[in-house]
Formats: C-alpha cells, structure tokens, sequence
C-alpha cells in the first residue's frame, strides 16, 4: 500500500544533472520546505505538514538518497555532502517557484537544512532544527561511553564497501532498531508507516551510507571552513532538541549559539522523533518561528 500526505499533490522535479526529487505539496502562502532526518522519509511530516498547510505552502521532499528520491552512486565525496544536497532543495523551491523560503529539518534534514543556510543566507528566511547538533559539534560531543550513543555514525564512516554489506545483510534489523529505540511512543509510527520506512531503506543502503560517511568527512571540512571564517546563520532559528545533552555532557543551547545568533533554544518532552509524537508542540513552534 502506498501512503501518502493527505491532500498533498506529488511530484518528481529535477534538481541537479540526472537527479530527482520525490516531493509532497500541499497548502497556499508563505512556502516552508520540511527535510526529513534518518531512517525515515518525508512522511515523518504527515501531521506538522496538514497542519502548516492551512495556511502555508509546505514543500516536504524525499532528501537525494532517500524515499523516491533518485540515488545516484557515489562518485565523490561530494555526492551525498550536505553542500550538495542543500542545493538540490534550493533548486527544488526555485523549480516551485519560491525563490525566498522558510526550512526546517529534522536529524539528517537539520544537516542538510544548517548547510542551506550557511551557503544561501538571501535564499533561506527563517531555519529550525530538530534534535540534531551541527556536524563538528557532533563529532566533539561524541566521545567515551557517549560515543555509543553514535555507533552507527562511526559505522556508516568506513570506506566503502564493508559497512554497505553489514547494513544490507540485515537491513531491516538494523534500521528498525533506531525506529524502536529512538522512539518514547510506539503509537507514534505505525505499522504501515514502519513499513514503509523499512522498505525505503532497504532499497536505499548505500546512498543512506554516503549520506552519513560524507558528514565524517567532506562535511566536516565545509562546517570548519565556515566556522574559521566567522560565519554565522542570519536568519531567525529555532532549535528544538529532547533533553539529553546534559546526559551527554554537553550544553546544546549553547554550541548552537556559537551559530546562530538570533537562536530560540527549547526542550521537547518526547522521543527523538519529535514530529510524529508530539505534531501539535512542532507545528506550534514552527509557527512561532515564522513571526520572528
């Protein structure tokens, strides 16, 4: 069965050369895109989406690599950089006709959505980040026992070759782990929608893998580059995380602030996959975000 946003129309629209993305839109006014993280896809916005849609125009994509978005090999270390693929959304909201937009994004979208406004701050009017850290703070955060917390992003870090054909070989165990364990209620993703995450990253192994060895290595050169030259995001963000940090011994208020100026920190009482467990809390604060 296929599942889909209701009342959202889909599309594919070409991004960059042989690449598509598989996007959902639905509603009328100011656009906001909604990037979706890890192991999901768009869908993750079902209810935030029907939600900003009354009065917004809401673009939810399938990230390159993911969902049915095109997965084109990996050719460079480029491929899958978050530099890459935020300016396939950039080239998507232009193809929609929006050249100024509103972008939030959750886990692997937050990264995708950091970098688009880091390299299109005239393009990008208000940012949110859902639950992740900036990619060098990351990789700071993650050490001693905290780092296996993380262990996937040290996997998915090896070259290629031996982490595609460990996830493959149990592909559903090893994504459906993060769906159970990240999640403070089960209710919040069905068994169809589990379903259907599982069977877009069955099919996506090695894009979902570059996805993740890029920011080990490409996207830690362009965040370091950013960061030596003082710049920062321009625009309104918010940045909506559960309360771990503390547990992981770090101040996340804080290391996103070294970013972003204009910065509304706050703590969401709920799993990691805070727009399908607490829809209401997210739209809610997107919407603040967007009077900023």
């Amino acid at each position: 069965m296929t599942i889909s946003i209701t009342d959202f129309d889909y599309q594919r629209v070409p991004v960059a050369d042989g690449v598509s993305l598989n996007v959902a839109v639905g509603g009328s006014g100011s656009p906001i895109v909604l990037l979706h993280g890890f192991p999901q896809t768009h869908l993750m916005w079902r209810h935030v989406a029907a939600d900003l849609a009354a009065d917004h125009t809401v673009i939810c994509p399938d990230l390159r690599g993911y969902g049915d978005s095109d997965k084109p090999a990996e050719a460079d270390a480029g491929t899958y950089s978050k530099r890459t693929m935020a300016a396939d959304i950039v080239a998507l909201a232009r193809a929609l006709g929006h050249e100024r937009f509103a972008l939030a994004g959750h886990d692997r979208g937050a990264l995708v959505a950091f970098r688009a406004a880091l390299d299109h701050p005239k393009v990008v009017t208000h940012l949110a980040s859902l639950d992740v850290l900036p990619t060098l703070e990351m990789w700071d955060a993650m050490h001693g026992t905290s780092a296996a917390v993380g262990f996937h992003l040290y996997l998915m870090a090896q070259p290629p070759g031996l982490p595609e054909q460990m996830i493959a070989a149990s592909a559903d165990a090893f994504f459906g782990h993060f769906l159970d364990v990240w999640t403070n209620d089960p209710g919040a993703i069905p068994a169809e929608v589990r379903a259907a995450y599982l069977d877009a990253c069955r099919a996506a192994v090695p894009s979902i893998v570059a996805d993740y060895r890029a920011s080990a290595g490409i996207d830690v050169d362009h965040d370091q580059a950013d960061r030596d030259a003082g710049n920062r995001l321009r625009m309104p963000v918010t940045v909506l995380q559960q309360d771990w940090g503390a547990a992981l011994g770090f101040d996340a208020r804080a290391l996103w602030s070294a970013w972003a100026p204009d910065l509304h920190h706050s703590t969401v009482t709920c799993g990691h996959f805070m727009a399908e467990e607490a829809p209401a809390d997210i739209a809610k604060a997107l919407r603040d975000l967007l009077t900023r």
